[in-house]
């Protein structure tokens, strides 16, 4: 659960996407940003190093799609309608894009963390 190094610097989000990625704290532990993708908006590719708790403050159906422009996720037809506020946890994710293909601004703070033994203990209690 570190820190990907398969994936290129210049792919962060706060490199690759910076209109829509927001610093909001960082330390050597953690990463908190506030993402929004207005509706209509697509983001371009980019990627999340870190596994992270998400914390959905608006919700839009969106489209996730991979480097090729394949379609990975359509939370149209995939049942993942979440109604705010809903807190998730998330994986690092590679290279990829996302399209608010709804009617509402998609508004997301997320805690990405660093540390792999704090990442792995979040985890674990997520899932027990």
């Amino acid at each position: 659960m570190a820190l990907n190094t398969e994936w290129p610097a210049q792919l962060d989000c706060l490199i690759a996407a910076p209109a829509h990625h927001r610093v909001m704290l960082e330390n050597a532990q953690v990463r908190v940003l506030e993402t929004e993708v207005a509706p209509g908006e697509r983001t371009p590719v980019h990627t999340h190093r870190w596994p992270a708790v998400h914390h959905i403050l608006s919700w839009s159906a969106f489209v996730r799609r991979d480097a090729e422009d394949n379609v990975v996720l359509d939370t149209r037809v995939s049942g993942g309608a979440q109604q705010p506020p809903s807190v998730l946890w998330g994986e690092p994710l590679g290279p990829h894009s996302l399209e608010n293909v709804g009617t509402a601004p998609l508004r997301v703070i997320s805690v990405e963390l660093k540390d792999a033994e704090s990442a792995a203990r979040v985890q674990d209690k997520a899932t027990a």
